[in-house]
């Protein structure tokens, strides 16, 4: 079991930046996959950026060029850099977590946090 909590989320200003943090509790060790998804009000959650163990990153090309992830398996927590906001930004950002064990992949999910670009 893994338990993900997620911090760093508030209200900015269009053009600035937020760091985006969620660390990772429990079974740790065989997650292999770490992200972030939002969900603005009226929409369906959509993939941000995912970092995948020896493997890289991937980032939804809305915020390539402006959001950055990063992992530190030594503190199991994963980061969201987001710089260059813009008000379609708005949403509640969710930790993701896949943990692959035998034949099963279970998904991890945080409780979100919110984020709010002001124009």
């Amino acid at each position: 079991q893994v338990q993900l909590v997620e911090s760093g989320g508030g209200l900015v200003q269009a053009g600035g930046s937020l760091r985006l943090s969620c660390a990772a509790s429990g079974s740790t060790v065989s997650i292999n996959v770490m992200g972030w998804y939002r969900q603005a009000p009226g929409k369906q959650r959509e993939l941000v950026a995912t970092i995948i163990s020896g493997a890289g990153t991937n980032y939804a090309d809305s915020v390539k060029g402006r959001f950055t992830i990063a992992r530190d398996n030594a503190n199991n927590t994963v980061y969201l850099q987001m710089n260059s906001l813009k008000p379609e930004d708005t949403a509640v950002y969710y930790c993701h977590a896949r943990e692959p064990i035998g034949t099963r992949t279970y998904l991890y999910w945080g409780q979100g946090t919110q984020v709010t670009v002001s124009s």
